[in-house]
């Protein structure tokens, strides 16, 4: 008999949590290092006073102690080559860089080592990295910490990147990334911090397979794809355009690299029509990238040419009711997929 599994409600905070915990519990060789994870590098009336800037290390400390949850200095590009060195010789790390922007001071580290020293050895070394980032704008933080920037990374062999959207595949995709034998980049959007979900997570340890999308609504009529935030905001348009009438498919990526190519052409050939909201910058980005693949391999199917929705061609603003401009919502996604659709 299968024991069933016992599930409630948690927020992504609370996912991610668990989920290095657990990872930590079942693994000795997993660490933690960044910034400020603990709080006060080893000072004892500091300790595990911030978790990280978004607690997603809070208490982890306490549990593992300062040799597996390791404050570092303000250095990405140093913590990060350390990183990339532990894992070469058999280490677990998981690398916190706070925001994604922060890219341009260790890229080197993460694009040329990280990426290449597999390939380069021959296969001989393997990279068990995970490197968890924020992401998004909406949260009034400025150009500087309100990027997206996933589509960077993709855009190197060697690197898996992943976009959790909820707490359970928040998870599931930590668990995942962490057992991986690749450096995987986990792009948490940071407005998906505050909000409340209704999908259970269950409380003992799963993982969520890295390379496949999920359909989180299915629908007919057209299909939207999502991408960490941007899938609830799908989701909401999806509610809009099914109170008019229509009925709306929603992809959930999850998977950036590698991407999950056949689920997308397999929507597409159904509904006709495609609608691709993606919070980074739009040239070179993953919904240009999704929008040629669906153009060259299933023009036949369309209906219609596949929309974009994205931010304009510009840094994140400061302005509250800029940034509110800024970043795709639901109305500007039933505005694209009506469109598509009339």
């Amino acid at each position: 008999m299968v024991q069933a599994q016992s599930v409630r409600q948690l927020s992504f905070i609370q996912a991610v949590n668990e989920a290095l915990r657990q990872e930590m519990e079942r693994d000795e060789s997993v660490f933690i290092m960044g910034e400020d994870i603990a709080g006060g590098a080893g000072r004892p009336d500091k300790e595990d006073a911030w978790g990280g800037p978004m607690r997603l290390t809070k208490g982890l400390i306490a549990q593992f102690g300062p040799e597996r949850v390791r404050d570092t200095p303000i250095s990405e590009a140093g913590f990060m080559g350390a990183g990339v060195g532990a894992a070469a010789t058999g280490m677990r790390p998981v690398v916190d860089l706070m925001y994604v922007g922060f890219l341009g001071v260790c890229a080197d580290q993460i694009l040329n080592n990280a990426a290449k020293i597999h390939y380069m050895f021959g296969g001989k070394v393997k990279i068990p990295l995970t490197i968890m980032t924020g992401i998004g704008a909406g949260t009034n933080s400025a150009a500087q910490h309100s990027e997206t920037l996933y589509s960077v990374f993709t855009h190197f062999p060697g690197l898996k990147c992943v976009v959790p959207s909820s707490p359970y595949t928040a998870k599931g995709l930590f668990a995942s990334a962490i057992r991986d034998d690749d450096p995987v980049i986990i792009f948490n959007n940071r407005q998906l911090m505050g909000m409340r979900f209704d999908d259970d997570v269950p409380e003992e340890p799963y993982t969520v397979p890295i390379g496949k999308a999920t359909i989180a609504r299915e629908g007919t009529d057209i299909t939207l794809i999502g991408i960490g935030y941007t899938t609830r905001v799908c989701l909401q348009a999806a509610d809009d355009l099914a109170a008019e009438g229509y009925s709306p498919e929603v992809i959930d990526l999850l998977s950036l690299s590698p991407m999950d190519n056949a689920a997308i052409l397999e929507s597409v050939r159904k509904t006709r029509k495609i609608v691709i909201v993606d919070e980074d910058y739009p040239r070179c980005s993953i919904a240009t990238d999704i929008s040629a693949l669906v153009a060259e391999e299933a023009f036949d199917y369309l209906d219609a040419p596949p929309k974009r929705v994205t931010p304009p061609h510009t840094s994140v603003p400061y302005s509250r009711s800029l940034e509110a401009l800024y970043v795709p919502d639901r109305a500007k996604v039933v505005a694209a997929a009506k469109e598509a659709l009339e």
